[in-house]
């Protein structure tokens, strides 16, 4: 079982049509979010895309902090804290 979820509705390229894709990730063990530009260092997103991106982002951001106030109102919450 992987420790990330990956955002499945986000599929975005490059603008340029050189196969460059976004990829975005929440680790489900401690919410954190990874963002990855595939195949480059960097991407060219048409302003639809872009706006795709920033959404997809807010909803990883909401669920990555619903990761984390899980784990720390767990039952070993002391212990998360200092994690």
């Amino acid at each position: 079982m992987s420790a990330y979820s990956s955002a499945q509705d986000l599929n975005v390229s490059d603008a340029t049509e050189n196969g460059t894709e976004v990829d975005m990730t929440t680790n489900l063990l401690n919410g954190t979010v990874r963002l990855s530009v595939l195949w480059t260092d960097e991407i060219y997103l048409r302003p639809d895309n872009a706006e795709r991106v920033a959404h997809a982002l807010l909803r990883a951001a909401e669920h990555g902090r619903r990761i984390v106030e899980h784990r720390s109102s767990g039952p070993d919450s002391s212990t998360n804290a200092n994690q």
